[in-house]
């Protein structure tokens, strides 16, 4: 890895990006990121767990990187240079493969201890069990090294977490499967010579670290998808790009472009550059970047931009942004600064550890102090009997047990209704949302256009499907979506071309002209209706409400006269009024945020049900637009499908996709919607908030099993064993509770 320093430099400060390892929850990033902030010098540090890296902003002047570095490895963490993507990814794909095997090594060995648990109740009676696991060395050989070399994360952890003083639940862990291991250690040694069969507690700390290993593998999953955003933006860009040289074209690598060059773009290829028009004209796919499914017609001095699409007609342009100054790059820049900027949920039972943990350790050496000193003096066994007791009943299996389970529960139950969350933390933030910003092409509309008016003047020179044929025959040679909208939308009526247009010309952002069964042919803009001094008549009026209405019309003329209209729209979803409503009901506020213009955006807004639009954005005032919402205090779900959202979705705090949108916008949010219903987004926060409900029902049950069974334990009155049940029987009616959320019905 290069050791190279990676600074942005600005005016009156640099920004260092580090890799950071050892992290184990959010309390280690929070330690962190405190521990940054604190030095000289330093005016702002971000950690992020989730992507296992830190931002620091500071003056180069007053502290340096090595000084940093140093301060988190003075924590107990190690921090490097970030390094490039794909040395990330690349080192990604190593842990995870390591973890996988450790995962799979821990069940192997928890399997036998469970097979040899079910034996003591009585329901499960009947099952067969070898005479060989209920061996104590047996157990003892399968759990150590589940307990002491695949555990060892944990204890490396609590040591990290104590000798910076605090709690989370790296420490939870550590307690609760040492009591459990060192007890029936201490059984084990004690039936030496003994022909009975003891109670041991084995299996607990062992299937406990599964448990938990399992739910860090998931993380590592959802972790690694986050990088796939980026991966999927820099897969847009040109490769190369046709370069004017002392006027010969040379075809170039992107990166050999400079600021200036000029251009030359051919009909269907990607746009390599940011840069203006000089000769040419054409229409522009650039929905990548507006969300729009309509080109925009670009002719001499219109702006380009780098990864969209020239549909047709060939165009010179002369460079004007390119490598990180082009819109893509910002884009990019803006997810991975979204995303890195995002600090995932503390985790409640880590906030709870902090204050339970240094309790029960104090009640235990107490309990041992007044058992060994006082009450049963000098009675070693007796008092370490007790001690053991209160660590046993205190022991927070049922407490490590409460969050994840439940969101392991309702992110199920999310999956069935076609809802994926990323990660348990997404799960937990999205009912606190108050605010849905919805994306309006393909999220609240089908991101289609499709024919949605035909109003034809009478004439007795043809009929109405002899007009319709010639608009199909005409239209059907245009590439442009419109065109391929109208033509679609009059062959579902039964209307075929009438025949093969004799003369056909595309007139780029006007229209067409053609020539169909002898009859001069046009559809398109007013503006090519008066430059064939074709009058609209008293149809002004007509067509002026449609465009109001969000239509885009385009008019007719056979021969030089006026013949009628045809309008396209990209309508909503025939659900999305109904979603809407729902969302209303949940008490949440709703805004449609849109690139499109302000006219077509209203009225959208006015047919879906939407109060507040917020319209003509490009992706970064997206985002931005996301931020002042944040800042007013807004905790804001941003929806959309396209590549253009992908920022926004990045830098609200839950950003949900649908799953029929691009993989860019599915990757750089943190929800994906698989249906195309926003219903999805109502259903989504129902069950975040039916899922937190649950928590803190499992919390409160494990912390009061904890309350009630401590003192009864401190008092001597719970034997070891009962207590172990008692504790097996809290972590049980925990994982019961949380399994009602597979139960979950829609309201």
């Amino acid at each position: 890895m290069k050791m190279e320093k990676q600074l942005q430099s600005t005016a009156s400060e640099s920004v260092a990006q580090f890799a950071i390892s050892g992290m184990t929850c959010a309390a280690c990033a929070t330690r962190i990121e405190k521990g940054l902030n604190r030095l000289e010098g330093v005016s702002q540090a971000t950690v992020n767990l989730t992507m296992e890296s830190a931002r620091v902003a500071f003056a180069p002047d007053r502290v340096s990187v090595t000084d940093m570095m140093n301060k988190v490895e003075q924590l107990g963490y190690k921090a490097t240079p970030k390094e490039q993507r794909e040395e990330t990814e690349a080192r990604r794909k190593r842990e995870l493969q390591r973890h996988k095997l450790k995962l799979v090594a821990s069940a192997l060995l928890t399997l036998p201890l469970l097979w040899a648990m079910a034996a003591h109740f009585s329901f499960m009676s009947w099952l067969w069990v070898p005479e060989t696991f209920m061996n104590p060395w047996f157990q003892l050989a399968l759990a150590t090294p589940v307990q002491f070399l695949i555990g060892w994360p944990f204890y490396a952890g609590a040591y990290k977490a104590l000798k910076s003083g605090s709690a989370n639940m790296d420490v939870l862990v550590a307690l609760g499967t040492s009591a459990a291991y060192f007890y029936s250690l201490y059984l084990s040694i004690d039936s030496i010579g003994s022909h009975h069969e003891v109670e041991l507690y084995y299996e607990t700390g062992a299937l406990l670290i599964t448990l938990i290993l399992t739910g860090k593998l998931l993380e590592m999953l959802a972790k690694g998808r986050s990088s796939d955003a980026i991966k999927k933006l820099m897969v847009l860009q040109a490769k190369t790009a046709l370069v004017d040289r002392d006027g010969e074209l040379i075809r170039l690598p992107i990166e050999a472009v400079v600021h200036g060059d000029v251009v030359l773009v051919k009909p269907g290829e990607k746009v390599p550059v940011d840069g203006i028009v000089l000769e040419g004209s054409s229409s522009i796919d650039e929905s990548m970047l507006t969300g729009e499914s309509v080109p925009v017609e670009k002719s001499a001095d219109s702006n380009v931009y780098g990864a969209t699409i020239n549909r047709n007609g060939a165009l010179k342009i002369r460079a004007t942004h390119v490598g990180p100054d082009s819109v893509l790059a910002q884009i990019v820049q803006a997810v991975e600064e979204a995303q890195g900027s995002k600090a995932p949920i503390q985790r409640v039972a880590d906030a709870i550890s902090g204050i339970f943990v240094p309790i029960v350790v104090g009640i235990a050496v107490l309990t041992f102090i007044i058992a060994y000193f006082i009450v049963k003096a000098g009675d070693f066994s007796s008092a370490l009997e007790l001690t053991i007791a209160v660590l046993v009943i205190a022991c927070p299996c049922a407490l490590g047990l409460a969050t994840p389970t439940s969101i392991m529960a309702g992110s199920g139950r999310a999956a069935e209704w076609g809802i994926l969350f990323k990660g348990g933390q997404y799960l937990e933030s999205a009912h606190r949302i108050d605010t849905v910003v919805l994306d309006k092409t393909g999220t609240v509309t089908n991101g289609k256009p499709v024919l949605t008016n035909i109003a034809l003047e009478d004439s007795e020179d043809w009929t109405r499907e002899q007009l319709l044929g010639w608009v199909v025959s005409a239209e059907r040679q245009s590439e442009h979506p419109l065109a391929e909208a109208i033509v679609s939308g009059i062959e579902k009526m039964g209307i075929g071309a009438s025949n093969v247009a004799e003369m056909f010309e595309a007139i780029p952002g006007h229209g067409v002209r053609a020539t169909v069964d002898g009859r001069r042919l046009l559809v398109g803009t007013r503006k090519l209706m008066a430059d064939n001094a074709v009058s609209v008549g008293d149809a002004e009026e007509a067509l002026r409400r449609l465009e109001e209405s969000g239509q885009t019309a385009m008019l007719i003329a056979v021969d030089n006269r006026y013949a009628g209209s045809v309008a396209v729209a990209d309508t909503i979803k025939s659900t999305s009024k109904q979603a809407i409503g729902r969302l209303k009901q949940l008490g949440l506020r709703v805004i449609l945020l849109t690139g499109d213009n302000a006219r077509t955006a209203q009225a959208i807004a006015y047919e879906a049900g939407i109060e507040e639009v917020v319209a003509e954005v490009l992706p970064n005032g997206k985002a931005d637009a996301i931020r002042r919402l944040q800042a007013a205090g807004s905790r804001t779900a941003m929806v959309g499908d396209g590549i253009n959202d992908a920022p926004a979705l990045a830098t609200a705090d839950i950003g949900m996709a649908i799953g029929s949108g691009t993989d860019i916008a599915i990757a750089a949010a943190d929800v994906t919607l698989l249906r195309g219903d926003l219903n999805a987004i109502a259903d989504a926060i129902f069950i975040s908030r039916k899922t937190m409900r649950n928590i803190k029902q499992n919390l409160f049950w494990a912390l009061g099993y904890n309350v009630i069974g401590i003192p009864v334990a401190a008092s001597g009155y719970l034997a070891p064993w009962l207590a172990g049940a008692a504790m097996a029987l809290s972590s049980v009616s925990v994982v019961l509770n949380a399994l009602r959320l597979q139960r979950l019905q829609r309201p």
